[in-house]
């Protein structure tokens, strides 16, 4: 794995037994991905883009191959040790905001930093993501207050209060009009412009899938 790569897999496959059937949602994917860039993965239901979404973060084993995520090889690590990377190096932002009803957006952003076991203290580099992310001034408010816009800037900004070295988007505007998906995939951009924030995001459209550096085709579980 270069210096310059962030996520390296190889050969990578992923079976799920459905009843009597095995079911290949991943037939020997390959893929790079550079420190820094906004990669963009598209493809329709069914091509595999979730379940590669799933195994680069953590969340489920692959059947075989390799997939190392920061330098560490998923596979060689404990599920605790993959529980500590989640935590600590890879964050996620999902189509639901999955927000805690009945806490403020400070607070909501505030508990991926107790899950992480990070201090409270004033991060000067947080303010700006707030200021980027343009919700500063509704922190106090809970998410029935907020717009679907705002509840998913709150869920980026806990995503990324961590300083997380990928963030993994899975269909970030799929909730969301057309105004409001393209104020968040501009901030996402924004992220990875000015912060140099790597981000790989599954959708399912290509304006969205645009917002990327580089946009890599799935289709029945392999890359176009």
């Amino acid at each position: 794995m270069s210096e310059a790569s962030i996520i390296r897999i190889e050969n990578l496959r992923k079976i799920y037994r459905v009843g009597k059937v095995d079911v290949e949602a991943l037939r020997g994917v390959s893929l790079e991905v550079a420190r820094g860039e906004f990669l963009s993965i598209v493809g329709p239901s069914g091509s595999g883009k979730s379940t590669l979404f799933h195994v680069v973060g953590g969340l489920t084993p692959a059947t075989s191959g390799t997939v190392r995520v920061d330098g560490q090889d998923l596979a060689a690590m404990s599920d605790a040790a993959r529980t500590v990377l989640r935590k600590t190096s890879v964050a996620f932002v999902f189509q639901k905001y999955n927000l805690l009803p009945t806490l403020t957006a400070r607070d909501n952003i505030a508990v991926a930093k107790d899950i992480a076991g990070r201090d409270s203290k004033p991060d000067p580099d947080f303010e700006k993501v707030l200021e980027l992310l343009g919700i500063a001034g509704r922190l106090k408010h809970k998410p029935f207050e907020l717009s679907g816009g705002e509840q998913q800037r709150v869920a980026i900004a806990r995503a990324v209060v961590n300083h997380p070295a990928i963030l993994l988007a899975d269909e970030p505007t799929g909730n969301l009009d057309t105004e409001n998906s393209q104020i968040v995939l501009s901030l996402l951009r924004d992220l990875n412009d000015r912060l140099g924030q790597t981000i790989l995001m599954i959708t399912h459209n290509p304006e969205a899938a645009a917002f990327g550096h580089r946009i890599v085709h799935m289709r029945d579980g392999r890359i176009e």
